[in-house]
């Protein structure tokens, strides 16, 4: 069992900890950072993604503030840091965080980390850095992985103007409205979601926003990482038809006007043509690319125009 940690006595003289990591099997001597706030990004999957950057930040650190400290110590046991970890969160936030202002003030590095990605998206640092600002300490950050971005990168669409939005509301008619309050954003929009509402909330967006284009990322960096997509209605439809998947999950939705779906006419053309030098399998996927709708759907429509055309499969 994890002992439990005073964030008013962690990292203190009496309790002092070597500054030290593992890198390829060695073990690395590094400096205390400088006195100050450094909001550090950690990974969001595999851990191979940390920077090195940040595995210096975390391991020199006094202090290493986070959501849950049972997660960040798979991160820190991995690299062999030592540094002392304190749970901050939304439950503790009001009492914590006078306790690490007060250790900033006291010239102390602080290391702020959420459970995965970067702090401030989604999480209660914000308020930390707000007021660690306000007073004056020195405030860093040690940018890396992102769920949101990740998402957005893999979705194929318009990443020129995007629009964070978060978790939606639990429930289906706050949710809608919500969603309506967004129909007009001139830009992509991003939202987290749990296994259990995915096909719930696929189901409100397409009602509110129509057959947009979209896509949904799960298990990013993991080894099962799974990037479907299509249009919402139809990425609903499937999603309706599953079990609930399972892991951390981004909806990533295309602006209003952005470039529709293709007609039936257009797609089928698209399909002929490429079924001239691909097999059915890989058509299709080459479709799903180009068009981003779901490869499955495509895969139906090509097999019916390679019977129809006498091709083998």
């Amino acid at each position: 069992m994890p002992r439990r940690i005073d964030p008013a006595a962690a990292g203190t003289d009496a309790d002092a900890v070597p500054r030290t990591l593992l890198l390829e099997g060695r073990r690395v001597a590094v400096a205390a950072p400088d006195p100050g706030l450094y909001v550090v990004a950690t990974p969001i999957g595999n851990l191979g993604d940390v920077t090195l950057r940040a595995l210096k930040i975390l391991a020199g650190a006094d202090l290493i503030a986070c959501e849950d400290t049972r997660v960040t110590r798979r991160l820190t046991a991995h690299y062999g840091i030592a540094a002392p970890l304190v749970a901050y969160h939304d439950h503790n936030a009001e009492k914590v965080r006078p306790i690490l202002l007060e250790r900033l003030a006291q010239g102390e590095s602080l290391a702020l980390v959420s459970d995965a990605g970067t702090p401030l998206v989604s999480d209660p640092g914000f308020r930390l850095v707000a007021e660690a600002i306000a007073q004056g300490h020195a405030v860093t950050a040690a940018p890396g992985a992102s769920a949101a971005i990740g998402a957005l990168i893999l979705s194929g669409l318009p990443s020129d103007r995007f629009f964070f939005e978060g978790f939606l509301p639990a429930k289906s008619a706050a949710r809608r409205r919500r969603i309506a309050a967004l129909k007009d954003v001139p830009g992509t929009l991003l939202f987290f979601e749990s296994p259990r509402r995915l096909a719930a909330s696929l189901a409100d967006l397409v009602s509110v926003l129509g057959p947009r284009r979209a896509a949904v990322a799960r298990e990013m960096t993991k080894r099962f990482e799974e990037t479907r997509r299509g249009t919402l209605d139809t990425l609903a439809a499937d999603y309706a038809a599953m079990p609930p998947p399972k892991g951390e999950i981004v909806i990533v939705v295309a602006p209003p006007g952005a470039a529709e779906a293709p007609d039936e006419a257009d797609v089928d053309a698209l399909l002929a043509e490429l079924l001239a030098n691909l097999s059915v399998r890989d058509a299709a996927a080459a479709a799903a690319e180009r068009t981003g709708l779901a490869r499955k759907h495509l895969y139906g429509r090509a097999l019916k125009l390679a019977g129809a055309s006498g091709r083998r499969r």
